[in-house]
């Protein structure tokens, strides 16, 4: 049976809510906040809390001590896993009820990924391939020979939100595919693998 791999951010999770409460603390405009925090690609290839939260505090002209990169590493943390898009959790729940074997392959840094792997939903997943324990990202070309030689197989379905990351995975000879919704992708997946009600 394909295995069937999933992003993590803006397909399970939300959008991070906790945004606005992360500007507030360092007392800028959100805008501002954002440009220096979608800046993630050191902090997602295994860089530190410190230097990541250090970054943006330089740029922000807002100084940040250990006891604040605790704070907002906790707070970002939190909005992640936060309230997980329900229907992108009823569908992994329904995938592997039917005994598909289920991976996650995510940019994400390693204090998210320790939490990330006591969730609930991640008990479905056979395999958890976080970026930040590797040392290189999506859309490296080594992540995907990692995750084909983690879960055992090239024969995948891959679905991400970001179109840089499927082409990647497309040039890998990876099946992979633009996330929009649960929806669709449940339909795109009854339609290759039957009724998904277990």
């Amino acid at each position: 049976m394909r295995w069937i791999v999933f992003d993590f951010g803006e397909v399970i999770s939300q959008r991070n809510p906790a945004v606005p409460g992360m500007a507030a603390r360092l007392g800028v405009p959100v805008a501002d906040f954002e440009a220096a925090y979608w800046d993630r690609d050191a902090y997602d290839r295994g860089g530190s809390d410190a230097a990541y939260w250090e970054l943006i505090g330089s740029r922000l002209g807002v100084p940040v001590d250990a006891a604040l990169v605790r704070e907002l590493t906790a707070l970002d943390n939190a909005g992640w896993l936060t309230d997980p898009v329900p229907q992108t959790v009823a569908l992994i729940e329904d995938l592997a009820a039917l005994g598909v074997p289920l991976a996650l392959l995510s940019n994400a840094p390693v204090t998210f990924a320790r939490l990330a792997e006591k969730e609930p939903w991640a008990v479905h997943f056979r395999h958890l391939v976080f970026s930040g324990d590797l040392g290189y990202a999506k859309p490296d070309a080594q992540i995907w020979q990692d995750l084909k030689d983690v879960v055992g197989s090239s024969d995948l379905v891959f679905y991400d939100d970001r179109q840089t990351n499927v082409d990647g995975a497309l040039a890998a000879g990876i099946d992979a595919r633009l996330w929009t919704s649960a929806a669709a992708a449940r339909l795109e997946l009854r339609a290759e693998l039957g009724d998904l009600s277990a």
